[in-house]
């Protein structure tokens, strides 16, 4: 895994008051406290910077005191699939699909360089992330980091959640945990303490009844109601998130739908969807190359 950085994935994450060597200092302590197994990982990636690299690019790999990751995103499990939208600005500097071997064989969609939006790792775990949808803050290690961190050292839900116990949450996310015993969400945040929720689904909120003008803005809760009506087989699931009103069309205002992602971790498969084409990758076939794709409304939208 090699660290591309560029002025603006830093300027995306990193505050401009922490871009200097002291602050990357103090980032690396606090990385090594909460994720020590993934540090010989993160001074390898961060030795291979360019020396060209802007200014705060250090403490970007160490998701310490990074800008907090608010998105919309709908994600459920059924029948051994985990299955989420990925709900953002097209033009965001990041899309990548990586296949690591850090600690073990993990698969998921890049962000943060080397942090994961969703992901399997070769012991059947599968996770996904949602913004929580409340604007609370603290420190703590950058979510798409703690993706990662689960995915590397953890092999069941169980264990996953155990690990969450423990970690500093800067704000307000959802994660969906699947393996072949258990599936959950958990709501996580730097005010409470790990929550599961009633079920396997998550959208953007994390407390009921959400407030009209959050509902309006981001319709969580009619998101949550659909998908979870959708989960009653993984094929119907995978279709509800390909058309409104869990496909987000609005790319032309700066916001929609980038990618469906269907994870089949006790199989090592994971299958990214658009409407109208998909692009299939495992454990045992992973395919190195690129996915052009031109964002449009959808018939219905």
């Amino acid at each position: 895994m090699r660290a591309e950085l560029t002025g603006e994935l830093v300027d995306f994450w990193v505050p401009a008051e922490l871009r200097d060597p002291a602050s990357a200092a103090r980032a690396r302590r606090e990385f090594a406290t909460h994720l020590p197994e993934l540090l010989p990982a993160l001074d390898t990636i961060t030795a291979q910077l360019d020396p060209g690299c802007p200014p705060g690019s250090a403490l970007l790999l160490t998701g310490v005191h990074l800008r907090p990751l608010a998105s919309g995103c709908t994600q459920a499990v059924s029948g051994g699939t985990l299955a989420r939208n990925y709900d953002w600005n097209a033009d965001q500097p990041e899309r990548s699909v990586v296949s690591s071997t850090l600690l073990r064989p993990v698969i998921g969609m890049s962000e943060g360089v080397w942090g994961l939006l969703d992901g399997m790792n070769d012991a059947g775990l599968a996770v996904s992330l949602t913004f929580g949808g409340r604007d609370v803050h603290g420190p703590g290690i950058a979510i798409p980091l703690v993706v990662r961190y689960l995915l590397e050292t953890c092999d069941t839900v169980d264990e996953a959640l155990r690990t969450l116990d423990r970690l500093p949450i800067p704000a307000a996310q959802n994660l969906t945990l699947m393996d072949g015993e258990r599936a959950v969400t958990v709501h996580l945040g730097p005010d409470i303490a790990p929550l599961l929720a009633p079920g396997p689904s998550a959208a953007n909120h994390q407390h009921c009844p959400v407030p009209d003008t959050q509902e309006r803005a981001s319709r969580t809760q009619e998101r949550l109601a659909a998908v979870e009506a959708a989960a009653t087989d993984p094929a119907a699931l995978v279709a509800a998130l390909l058309r409104p009103p869990l496909y987000e069309s609005g790319h032309a205002k700066g916001y929609g739908t980038l990618y469906t992602a269907a994870y089949r971790p006790a199989e090592g498969r994971v299958t990214y969807h658009w409407p109208g084409t998909t692009w299939p990758q495992s454990f045992a076939a992973f395919t190195p190359g690129t996915h052009t794709l031109t964002y449009a409304p959808t018939p219905g939208s």
